[in-house]
C-alpha cells in the first residue's frame, strides 16, 4: 500500500494541481529523507505502554531498596532518576521525538514522587498540598521549556487538585478546632469543590480546542474537560439534592473564600481562553446557583430537579450549536438521556406494575432513543455545515 505522502502526491498530480517536474522533485526529496517518519499505531501503543512499565519498574526498584539506604543515598537516588530520565529524553529527542516526549513525561510524573520522597527523607513539615503545588510548578516549567502535552496535562490536573486539597485541609483544620460541628463528608463542603470542577470542565471543554488548527494549548483542555464533564455534572447533581434543610455551621469567611475560588477561577480561565465568547459560562454559573435554591425533601430529588437538570442539558446542546461544537452536542444529548432515565426510575417506575414499568422502559429506550438520536444527528449536521 502506498505511503500517505505518495497517495496525496498522486491525487494532486491527477487533479492537475502540480506538474510532472514538481512531482518528481517532491518524490526525490522524500526518498532522500528515508520516507515517512510518522509513527504507526503499534509503535505509539508500544511507547505508551513502555512509558508506564518504565515508571512502574522505577517505583518498584526504589521501594525494594529504600529501607537499606541512608538519607543521602535516598536523595541521590531520587535526584539521579529525575536527571537520568530527562537527560535520556534530551539525547534521543533529535532522532526519535516521540521517545523523547515519553521520557520527558515519565520524568515529570516522577517529579511528584521525588518531591514527596524528599519531604519524607528530611522529615520536612507535613503540608501535603504544598507538594502538589511544587509538582504543578515543575510541570509548568517543563511546559514552558519543552512545549509538550504531558507537561501541560499534568499542569492542568495538578493546579485544581492543589486548590481542592487546600480547601479540604482548611475545612479539616476548622473541624478539629470545633468538635461536634459538621463532618468532613458534609455535602456543604464537597459542594464547593464539585462546583469548581464542573465549571472548570465546561471552561476547558469550550476553550476552542475543537476548531480546525487548534494548538496543543487548546486541545489538551478540550480532552480533559470532555472526559470530566459528565462525572462532574453527576457529582454536582447528587450533592445539590443532599444539602440539609437547615444551614450548616460553616464560617462565613471560609464559605466566601471557597465559593470565590470555585466560581471565579473557571470564569477567569474561560475569559482567558475565549475573551468575549465566554459569556455562556456565566449562564452556566447562574444555572448552577439557581439550582441550589430549588426546594427538596430530605436527600431525594424532585421532578423540579429533573426539569432543571434537563434544562441544563439543553443549554449545553444550545452552546454546542452556537459554537459549532459537535462533541458538546453529543455530551448534551447523553445528559438528556441520563436525566430522562433518572426521572423514569425515580418518579415513574415504582408507581407502575412490574410488567407495565418494563414496557414503559422499553418504549422509552426505543422511541426516546430513536427521537433523540435523530435530533442529535440533525444538530450535528447543522454544525458541520456551519463550520465549513
Amino acid at each position: 500500500m502506498a505511503r500517505g505522502w505518495e497517495a496525496l502526491l498522486r491525487r494532486w498530480r491527477e487533479a492537475g494541481l502540480i506538474d510532472a517536474e514538481t512531482t518528481a522533485a517532491i518524490e526525490g526529496w522524500e526518498q532522500a529523507q528515508g520516507g515517512s517518519k510518522r509513527l504507526t499505531l503499534p509503535v505509539q501503543v508500544a511507547l505508551f505502554v513502555g512509558g508506564l512499565l518504565l515508571a512502574a519498574g522505577l517505583l518498584l526498584f526504589v521501594s525494594a531498596h529504600w529501607a537499606n539506604l541512608g538519607p543521602g543515598q535516598r536523595f541521590a537516588l531520587v535526584l539521579s532518576v529525575l536527571l537520568g530520565l530527562h537527560a535520556a529524553a534530551a539525547a534521543v529527542q533529535p532522532q526519535f521525538g516521540r521517545l523523547g516526549l515519553t521520557l520527558h513525561g515519565v520524568g515529570t510524573v516522577a517529579l511528584g514522587a521525588g518531591i514527596y520522597l524528599t519531604g519524607q527523607i528530611f522529615h520536612l513539615e507535613a503540608h501535603w498540598p504544598a507538594g502538589l503545588l511544587l509538582w504543578a510548578v515543575g510541570a509548568g516549567i517543563g511546559w514552558e521549556l519543552l512545549r509538550q502535552w504531558p507537561q501541560l496535562t499534568l499542569l492542568a490536573l495538578l493546579t485544581p487538585l492543589w486548590l481542592n486539597s487546600e480547601w479540604m485541609l482548611a475545612c479539616n483544620r476548622l473541624l478539629a478546632r470545633r468538635p461536634g460541628g459538621i463532618s468532613l463528608d458534609s455535602p456543604s463542603i464537597w459542594l464547593v469543590a464539585s462546583a469548581g470542577w464542573l465549571l472548570l470542565s465546561l471552561a476547558a471543554f469550550n476553550g476552542g480546542g475543537h476548531r480546525p488548527g487548534a494548538t496543543v494549548e487548546r486541545q489538551v483542555p478540550l480532552w480533559l474537560g470532555g472526559l470530566a464533564l459528565l462525572p462532574a455534572a453527576s457529582s454536582w447533581a447528587g450533592l445539590s439534592v443532599s444539602l440539609p434543610t437547615t444551614p450548616e455551621n460553616l464560617p462565613l469567611n471560609l464559605r466566601i473564600l471557597g465559593w470565590s475560588v470555585a466560581l471565579g477561577g473557571p470564569l477567569l480561565l474561560g475569559w482567558w481562553l475565549r475573551r468575549r465568547a465566554f459569556w455562556p459560562l456565566g449562564v452556566a454559573t447562574g444555572w448552577m446557583l439557581v439550582g441550589l435554591a430549588l426546594p427538596h425533601v430530605s436527600t431525594h430529588s424532585t421532578p423540579l430537579h429533573y426539569l432543571w437538570w434537563g434544562t441544563g442539558a439543553l443549554l449545553l446542546i444550545g452552546w454546542g450549536v452556537l459554537e459549532n461544537h459537535p462533541a458538546e452536542i453529543n455530551l448534551g444529548s447523553a445528559a438528556v438521556a441520563l436525566v430522562l432515565l433518572g426521572f423514569y426510575f425515580s418518579e415513574v417506575m415504582d408507581k407502575l406494575d412490574r410488567s407495565v414499568s418494563l414496557v414503559g422502559l422499553g418504549v422509552l429506550f426505543l422511541a426516546g432513543g430513536w427521537g433523540l438520536e435523530r435530533w442529535r444527528r440533525r444538530l450535528v449536521s447543522r454544525t458541520s455545515r456551519g463550520a465549513q
